[in-house]
C-alpha cells in the first residue's frame, strides 16, 4: 500500500493518480472474484483485531474518509466495517456547522467526536471541510487556511501521542465516473433521494476543487498521520484497499488478548 500512501510535504499531482487502477488485481470477472475474497478474509481479521482493541481499551483508530461526491464514503463504511461490532465502532458526519459550532474554533466540534481509547472512528467527511470547501468557495483566505493546517496537524498529532492510531483515505474518481454515479442516481427511484442538485454546482468546480485537495494532502499527509489515495473507481478494489489499509493499522498496534483475571483456575471452573 506504499505507492498510494502521500509522502510529507511531497507535491502532489492527482491528475497522475489513476483512478482505474486495480493493483494486481485485472479488471475482469475473475479479477474482481479474487479481489472479493480477499476482503471477505480482511474484514474477518479486522472484526478479530477490533475485538481486541476494544478489549484492551489503551487505544483507538480514527479513520478519515474525504472524496468528492460519489466518490463512495457511505459504500466504504458499509462494505469494510461490515464484520466489526457496532458497540466498538462510531461514524460521526460532518455537515455545515451550526450556529453554535460557528460560535466556536473549527476544531471544536470535532474534538468531540474522536473515538474513546478502544473504539473505532470514522469521519465521513471531517475537519477537512473546513479548509476545502471553504478554500474552494473563498470563504477563508490563503493566511486562514495556512492557520488552519498547521492546527490540523498539532490537533493530529495529540491525537497520536495520546493513542489514536489516524488513517486519512481519498477516495480518488475521475469525473467521468462522478458522472455516471449521478447518472445512476437520478435513473434509479431508491436512490433519488441522495440527489442534491447542489451536488452539479459543486462539480463545475471540480479542477478547483483537485488544486485544493492537492494542496491539503501534501500539507497534512505526516508520519503520525499519513494520507492514502485509494483509487475509488472500481468500488470492489476500493474496499480491498481500505480494508486493508484498516487492518495493517491495527496490526502495527500489535495488541494482545488481555490476560485472564487473576486467580481464576478455568480448568475446574464449574457454573452451576
Amino acid at each position: 500500500m506504499k505507492e498510494y500512501r502521500v509522502k510529507p510535504d511531497a507535491q502532489l499531482n492527482l491528475g497522475r493518480c489513476d483512478p482505474d487502477d486495480t493493483g494486481e488485481y485485472k479488471n475482469t470477472d475473475q479479477g474482481k472474484e479474487k479481489a472479493k475474497a480477499v476482503t471477505v478474509q480482511l474484514i474477518g481479521r479486522l472484526g478479530e483485531l477490533q475485538q481486541r482493541l476494544y478489549a484492551n481499551g489503551n487505544r483507538a483508530v480514527l479513520i478519515v474518509l474525504q472524496g468528492m461526491d460519489t466518490s463512495g464514503k457511505d459504500g466504504t463504511i458499509k462494505h469494510v466495517m461490515s464484520g466489526v461490532n457496532p458497540q466498538g465502532c462510531r461514524v460521526a458526519t460532518f455537515k455545515a456547522p451550526s450556529n453554535s459550532e460557528l460560535a466556536h474554533d473549527f476544531l471544536w466540534r470535532v474534538h468531540h467526536e474522536v473515538p474513546a481509547k478502544g473504539q473505532i472512528g470514522i469521519f465521513n467527511r471531517s475537519h477537512y471541510e473546513d479548509v476545502l470547501i471553504t478554500r474552494v468557495h473563498k470563504m477563508i483566505s490563503a493566511k486562514v487556511e495556512a492557520q488552519r493546517l498547521n492546527q490540523i496537524k498539532e490537533f493530529e498529532e495529540l491525537l497520536a501521542e495520546n493513542g489514536t492510531a489516524i488513517l486519512k483515505v481519498f477516495l480518488h474518481i475521475s469525473k467521468n465516473e462522478q458522472k455516471a454515479r449521478l447518472e445512476a442516481r437520478i435513473r434509479d427511484p431508491e436512490k433519488r433521494w441522495k440527489f442534491n442538485e447542489g451536488d452539479l454546482e459543486e462539480r463545475k468546480l471540480w479542477a478547483d476543487y483537485m488544486k485544493v485537495f492537492e494542496e491539503v494532502l501534501s500539507a497534512t499527509s505526516t508520519k503520525h498521520a499519513p494520507w492514502y489515495i485509494v483509487p475509488a473507481n472500481r468500488k470492489w478494489y476500493r474496499n480491498l484497499v481500505v480494508a486493508d489499509l484498516a487492518v495493517r493499522a491495527l496490526e502495527d498496534m500489535k495488541l494482545k488478548t488481555p490476560p485472564a483475571p487473576a486467580g481464576v483456575n478455568f480448568d475446574t471452573l464449574k457454573i452451576v
